[in-house]
Parts: C-alpha cells; structure tokens; sequence
C-alpha cells in the first residue's frame, strides 16, 4: 500500500512565519528552514522576538485566519486522497493548523504544539518528537507502506532521505544546491507524475 508524506508550508499553503512578518513589519521573521537548517535554532529565535515585540497567539492566529491553500493544492490533494492515503508531516503547531487544515479537507496531520500561558503569550513549544518527519516514514514503512514524500526546506530532507520515493517542491537555489540527488518540482502537475510512476497509478 501506498502513503504520501508531505510537508505543509511551502507546498500547500503559504509560509505562516513570513505572512506574520509582513502584517507586523518585522523582518526577522520571515526566516524559516529555508534560511536557518536548524528548527531548534530558528524556534528559539521566533520566540525571542515574539517576546521582544510583545506578539501573542492571538496577533499570530489573526493572521492565519486570512490565510488561503496556494493556487492548486486542494484540487491536487483530493486528487491524490481518491489513490492513495495523505499524511502531512509539519514543524507547525496545533495551534496554527486548525483554520489551514480545514480548508484543506481536513487531511492527516503530524506536528508539534505551542506552548502558551494564559494571558496569550508563547512560551515555549514542545516538538512531537525529535527528527519526526524521518521518524514518521521509518514507523510507516514498519508497516509495510511505500512512502513518497514531498518537501521544500531543509527541515524535510531527512524525510526525504528516508522515503522510497522524494521530491522538492518549489525549492529555493540554496536548497537545490545543497541536495541535488533530488528531483525538482514547480508545479502540481509534476508532483502527479512522480505520484504516479512511484505509486503506479
């Protein structure tokens, strides 16, 4: 049997830190994985301005409320669901995902959760578990699944690493530089083509 992994800013919706960083003006965080490799590091980072600036949840999910799929990603996601299962494999947070994820029907989702007191502000967050992404293919894969994986970011390449089956999806230079083993995608088009021919549909 069959199973996608994919990661989902980036590759379904837009890149929730940056859409926060141009409705606050602060340019710092418009970092992400594609910037610093290391989530622990750009996390550590994010909180340090959100506390800095005095950003609560509520400033961060306002945001997101306004937030839409990219151009294509629902159709290409009921698409795969009528082939194959669908897992998306995040360094999101719960608390972000909800209002995305709904728009999205509701796929399958693996990630981590905020930590926040009760006046609103984000204090910590705790992960699922460490190397997740690569850990979620290797628990599938226990079970006898084939993986395809998609992703974007530096934070997906062990998942990719691990999968029968990957591809980046619209990159950044540095990114393809750094991993050329794998193939490149723009488009959701392409994305069914690797589907395809990995998953023989």
């Amino acid at each position: 049997m069959d199973i996608l992994c994919s990661d989902l800013e980036g590759v379904f919706v837009p890149e929730i830190w940056i859409n926060v960083a141009e409705r606050t003006g602060i340019e710092e965080l418009r970092k992400t994985t594609r910037d610093i490799p290391v989530y622990e590091e750009l996390m550590d980072m994010r909180l340090a301005i959100l506390d800095e600036k005095k950003i609560k949840i509520q400033d961060i999910t306002d945001v997101i409320a306004g937030m839409e799929p990219l151009e294509g990603a629902l159709d290409f996601l009921n698409w795969v669901r009528k082939r194959a299962q669908v897992i998306v494999v995040s360094d999101t947070f719960e608390q972000f995902a909800g209002p995305l994820m709904g728009k999205l029907g509701w796929p399958t989702l693996f990630c981590n959760r905020l930590e926040i007191d009760p006046d609103g502000k984000v204090t910590g967050y705790k992960l699922r578990q460490k190397d997740g992404k690569r850990k979620s293919v290797l628990a599938l894969k226990s079970l006898e699944y084939t993986v395809t994986a998609f992703g974007d970011s530096y934070n997906d390449i062990s998942m990719l690493k691990e999968a029968d089956t990957a591809a980046l999806f619209r990159p950044p230079e540095n990114v393809i530089s750094d991993y050329p083993e794998f193939p490149v995608t723009n488009t959701y088009d392409e994305l069914k083509e690797i589907l395809k021919e990995a998953m023989g549909l």
